[in-house]
């Protein structure tokens, strides 16, 4: 960590702070968010991104403003995938449209934390363990081709161990109860507190995003080895998750060449890492060939839009109707 204490200290009280302001004031209601709501948020996000991205150019040089913006870039691609969960959980569970905003802030909230204790690890093991970054590169290669070999299969909720474990130990009920994530209940005569599908929810929204932070950590540190930058750049990317959610949620499988589009972006930050001892990629060149990339594969799914039998209905979780019922179902202790 090369950076004073301050630095690290006044960043992640902005971000506090500005998480506050946004549940405290303008989330401080229970609302389906808009679609815009979500680009005004979306705006906001990026603008705040790119004034610390400028600030990290004028104080820290050139070269570290340019391994924010491509960390930045990269982290806000990937987190892609996370979008196509949320939208399969949220529909799976049924969750209230007005409840969503309140579950991926807690999310995104426990991301961060669990986000900057694998930055700090990676961060420690690579400065002790140079070798560890060519296990990294391999990883990321492996990853990214077999993303670009997998098929369009669905993602079933119900082979989650996570979703067992939860039915098994925490008694939960089946209907939703406003914002909470537990509630007091009357079971076999004695009053108890149980959970309620909302904290289900969470729960996998937090695995899953501790699933997905194994692959882009690894990909921002391709960029950077400089703890302070790897774990700013994947902060802003991930504090604009649930603004983009809401604005991509109803339209996100349009994009069906964007996961080919990331699995080369992967596949070029691991080889990146793995040819560093012989040739270093400049910063230039690889914020030209991720935005490329991105763009190009966003460009052809435009383009070229993927043909779907008729009659195909697609997923939009933020325009479903209300509902208090979860597919959720009891736990061994209510069924005993």
């Amino acid at each position: 960590m090369h950076h004073s204490t301050w630095l690290w200290v006044g960043f992640n009280v902005f971000v506090l702070a500005m998480l506050a302001i946004d549940l405290g004031v303008f989330h401080r209601k229970a609302h389906t968010v808009s679609i815009r709501e979500a680009t005004a948020w979306s705006v906001v996000w990026v603008t705040l991104s790119l004034i610390f991205n400028y600030g990290v150019y004028h104080f820290m040089g050139p070269q570290k403003g340019l391994e924010f913006l491509t960390g930045y870039l990269i982290e806000k691609a990937l987190s892609v995938d996370n979008i196509f969960v949320f939208v399969l959980l949220f529909s799976y569970f049924r969750v209230p449209a007005m409840y969503q905003h309140r579950i991926l802030f807690w999310g995104i909230l426990g991301a961060l934390i669990m986000r900057g204790a694998m930055i700090g690890a990676g961060a420690m093991l690579i400065s002790r363990f140079h070798w560890i970054i060519y296990v990294f590169g391999a990883f990321l290669v492996v990853t990214g081709i077999r993303m670009a070999m997998q098929g369009d299969e669905e993602i079933d909720p119900e082979a989650n161990p996570i979703l067992k474990l939860v039915r098994k130990f925490l008694p939960v009920t089946n209907h939703y109860h406003g914002q909470s994530f537990f509630v007091r209940e009357e079971r076999h005569g004695v009053m108890k507190v149980v959970a309620t599908p909302l904290l289900v929810v969470l729960i996998l929204v937090e695995t899953t995003d501790l699933i997905f932070a194994v692959d882009s950590i690894p990909a921002i540190f391709a960029v950077t080895t400089d703890a302070f930058i790897v774990y700013s750049s994947n902060v802003c990317a991930i504090l604009g998750l649930r603004a983009l959610y809401f604005l991509l949620a109803g339209v996100i499988h349009k994009f069906h060449y964007l996961k080919l589009g990331l699995s080369i972006v992967l596949v070029f930050v691991g080889t990146k890492m793995l040819i560093a001892e012989f040739y270093k990629i400049p910063i230039v060149v690889s914020l030209l060939v991720v935005a490329a990339v991105l763009a190009a594969a966003i460009a052809l799914s435009l383009m070229f839009p993927k043909k779907e039998p008729e009659g195909t209905q697609h997923l939009d979780p933020t325009h479903q109707g209300e509902t208090d019922v979860a597919p959720i179902a009891e736990s061994d202790d209510e069924e005993k």
